[in-house]
């Protein structure tokens, strides 16, 4: 009995040396022991210029869900978006307005492959300043010499000025009309441009023209003229939160979320 009163004072005198916190150390109770949160993470996301409005609304309701996981959007033209991510911008998820500024990141390797799919889809649109006078019902009438200015996005860089010129094209009025064209740097710009007047007439997204009341639909173009409108989209493949980027990726694809991109005018993806 005497041995074992000795060895526990030794033991109290030691862990009186040490201090309560290194005993804490040793056998946590579950008063003392943390449960770790979830680690925060930030999301770059860069998007067609056409979906800002429509990612902006479903934020709130992603994050709400996810308060771990921080969403930052970069939006701007498709091909500007592209390079940037060629160049080794820092991007998590890429959501772009065409096949072709995908296709040319999947052929870089670039891009997650089992993670592309195409999100959505849009249609073209001719458009006039609100209070216009010009007495315009089809797209072969933009020859007239009454139309002095025509906006559209840069083809190189902006997917609706490629789809625009493939409608001219097919059309068989392009060479007629491009002394006419005002390039834009992104299909938003296109529709300023025709909300001030600066053009007589501009080639948006039907998207577009839901949040302007100051332009009005001339004509949508025939889906026959022109490649399918989708939105494309893949986790980056340098991604350092792909996991958290294909949440995301997934939220944007779910039954709710759709509801909203519907209500902007987007259609679903083909």
């Amino acid at each position: 009995m005497k041995l074992a009163w000795f060895w526990l004072l030794i033991l109290v005198g030691l862990l009186t040396a040490c201090g309560v916190s290194s005993f804490n150390q040793l056998f946590p109770s579950s008063e003392t022991f943390v449960v770790p949160t979830k680690e925060s993470i930030t999301l770059t996301v860069s998007a067609a210029a056409s979906l800002q409005d429509a990612l902006e609304t479903l934020d709130p309701r992603f994050e709400s869900t996810h308060p771990n996981i921080e969403v930052n959007y970069n939006f701007a033209a498709s091909g500007t978006l592209q390079q940037q991510i060629e160049q080794g911008a820092r991007v998590d998820l890429f959501i772009s307005a065409a096949s072709k500024q995908m296709d040319g990141l999947q052929a870089k390797s670039l891009i997650i492959n089992d993670t592309r799919r195409n999100l959505l889809s849009n249609s073209l649109v001719l458009v006039v300043p609100q209070d216009s006078a010009l007495q315009i019902s089809k797209f072969q009438q933009l020859t007239d010499p009454a139309v002095k200015r025509i906006s559209l996005g840069e083809p190189r860089s902006v997917p609706a000025g490629q789809y625009a010129e493939e409608v001219f094209e097919n059309l068989d009025i392009l060479a007629q009309l491009q002394s006419k064209f005002v390039y834009g740097n992104s299909v938003r710009n296109v529709l300023g441009s025709v909300e001030s007047a600066n053009a007589d007439a501009g080639i948006v997204y039907a998207t577009d023209t839901q949040i302007s009341d100051q332009v009005k639909t001339v004509v949508k173009a025939p889906a026959n003229l022109h490649a399918p409108i989708v939105y494309p989209i893949a986790v980056i493949a340098a991604s350092p939160q792909s996991e958290a980027a294909r949440t995301y990726g997934q939220f944007l694809a779910s039954e709710e979320a759709q509801k909203v991109f519907s209500q902007y005018g987007f259609g679903p993806g083909e």
